[in-house]
């Protein structure tokens, strides 16, 4: 094959320009790596963005009762003791770090009446512990990275995708990608590899996920070798738009809840009394979204088919002032003012828990030289992750990722690319162009859609699982003949081809591990298990290639340290 491509070669080649890979790309710089980030969209368009209600950090500006070891606590305890431990306990101790250092960097964070940054409550925190920037504090997390990684003087290279890791031997040894305006070739040559690709949303209809969100990093991880931990725990947020159709599932932050929202049904009736009687609307996210979803159910539900969530109680200029990002999605999306009526919402697909299994100091992978952060990585979590501990996430193991790959390549021998993987590599990425006939690739993604959502949903059964596996070796088959028109010149079905191998590959290790999952825990809700087993509190659902076949197994949970077991028992 003479198909002609580029070659770029870094130390530390990061995937995702989010706050996970702009962090990750800021550390390895400051280590003396040549550090190029690949985005498969437009810089500073990262799905960070719609994290907006505010990094949870135990600093006690406004609880002074607040320390690492509450937040510890609450983040074991929500995700109902799944977490890697060590995680969560380097999560809660470096998190005010990272956040003092980001208003060193410029973030301009919300204030108390003294000048310290201004924390707010959030469901599952036993305090006020969310600093914020209104409810945009992504978004301003993402222009704060960005500007520094920019002046720094990090290589970016945008609307590129990568379709493929190259190894070397047993470790990797770059990536294999394209560019997506003009479908050209190009190798990324790097003795490691930051996977920091975001989740795995757009497999369901209804998500809060934008159209980048495709579960790239688990799937290309998983075809290097490396181990996927958790799948089962996907996360749905309570509160996504319901109405008009077309903004179906866009998120509605908790920090309306956190400012005091109350959820009603069609009745008129508070309903989380039923559900959480002592937290309500603050409870954790998959206790207020199965709540959600039964009022439904039970015919409570809305017009729509949702829940009523209300904020008019509050004076107008303080819901302006605290969530002016909802107010205006409100009135130009759904001609409703939030300040006057209730919101309309419902569940809406957002955030796994599950990915790339890594190592708790470092963020290496299960394969030498891959390291991952932010939501591609698991582990911090467990079975149901708190909010605002994503924007933290970001920022404590971004760091550390950046700086072990970093010392990783320092180490390192050069790498060397097999022209054959390339040529593979190549090859794949043409076929859909050369077959006769065959599937849309669109037609398989509204099948794969409509297969998640209504059989890998919020609530769970052997018989739905069993038919939702099914289905999905169905669509896998027919996504391996796919056919595409046109050219590669900017060409969204062969962009989409190439995605649905990747989210077909996420949803399988998704369905698997929620089948054998035999119990109800945090986000995973089984109909037919409705009751935690103790069994299953001691172990990990792992998933690895074994060949052309997915294999799952179970290895155990390092047991806690007793000092620490004292905090989460107390």
């Amino acid at each position: 094959m003479n198909e002609k491509f580029e070659t770029h070669e870094h130390d530390v080649l990061i995937i995702g320009a989010g706050g996970a890979g702009l962090r990750a790309a800021i550390e390895a710089l400051g280590h003396g790596a040549s550090v190029a980030v690949v985005c498969k969209s437009l810089l500073g368009k990262a799905h960070t963005v719609m994290a907006e209600g505010g990094i949870a950090a135990a600093m006690a500006n406004v609880d002074a009762a607040d320390d690492w070891r509450t937040h510890f606590r609450d983040t074991m305890r929500g995700g109902k003791f799944l977490n890697n431990w060590r995680m969560a306990q380097i999560h809660a101790q470096e998190a005010p770090d990272r956040v003092r250092e980001l208003e060193q960097w410029g973030a301009l964070f919300d204030r108390t009446s003294s000048g310290d940054i201004l924390q707010r409550a959030f469901g599952g925190h036993t305090y006020k512990r969310l600093c914020h920037v209104g409810d945009r504090t992504g978004l301003e997390m993402i222009r704060t990275l960005q500007d520094r990684g920019v002046h720094l003087g990090i290589d970016v290279y945008m609307e590129c995708a990568v379709t493929r890791l190259l190894k070397d031997g047993d470790r990797i040894a770059g990536a294999f990608a394209y560019w997506r305006e003009t479908g050209r070739f190009v190798v990324f040559k790097a003795k490691s590899v930051v996977m920091a690709t975001g989740g795995i949303g757009k497999a369901w209809r209804i998500t809060s996920n934008s159209w980048e969100y495709t579960g790239d990093g688990m799937a290309l991880a998983y075809d290097a070798g490396a181990e996927l931990i958790d799948m089962e725990f996907v996360q749905f947020h309570p509160t996504g738009m319901v109405w008009p159709p077309g903004v179906q599932g866009i998120l509605v932050t908790e920090a309306v809840r956190g400012e005091g929202g109350i959820l009603r049904n069609k009745e008129g009736e508070r309903f989380m009394e039923r559900y959480d009687p002592e937290k309500m609307e603050l409870s954790t996210r998959d206790v207020v979204a199965r709540a959600i979803y039964t009022e439904v159910r039970e015919g409570r539900g809305t017009e729509h088919g949702g829940a009523y969530l209300d904020i008019s109680h509050k004076p107008a200029e303080y819901v302006k002032r605290k969530l002016p990002s909802m107010y205006h999605q409100f009135r130009e999306l759904a001609d409703v003012d939030i300040t006057q009526g209730p919101m309309e919402v419902g569940p809406t697909c957002h955030y796994m828990m599950g990915g790339i299994r890594v190592d708790a100091e470092t963020a290496q992978a299960t394969v030498p030289g891959l390291f991952a952060a932010g939501e591609a990585a698991a582990g911090l979590h467990g079975a149901n992750r708190l909010g605002g501990n994503s924007l933290s996430d970001l920022l404590v193991f971004g760091k550390r990722a950046g700086a072990a790959a970093a010392e990783h390549a320092k180490r390192s021998s050069p790498v060397n690319i097999e022209a054959a993987d390339v040529e593979k590599a190549t090859r794949e990425m043409l076929e859909p162009f050369e077959r006769a006939g065959g599937d849309s690739p669109y037609q398989i993604h509204r099948e794969l859609e409509e297969t998640m959502q209504n059989y890998v949903g919020i609530f769970r059964n052997e018989e739905d699982l069993q038919k939702g596996l099914a289905a999905l070796d169905q669509l896998k088959q027919r996504a391996a003949g796919v056919k595409v028109d046109g050219s590669r010149l900017f060409n969204p079905g062969w962009h989409l081809a190439r995605d649905l191998k990747s989210m077909l590959t996420v949803a399988e290790a998704v369905a698997l591990s929620a089948r054998e999952r035999k119990e109800s825990r945090g986000a995973h809700s089984r109909i037919d298990f409705p009751t935690y087993d103790e069994m299953w509190a001691r172990q990990n659902n792992v998933i690895e290639r074994d060949g052309d076949r997915m294999k799952l197994k179970q290895t155990p949970i390092n047991e806690m340290p007793p000092d620490l077991r004292e905090l989460v028992e107390h």
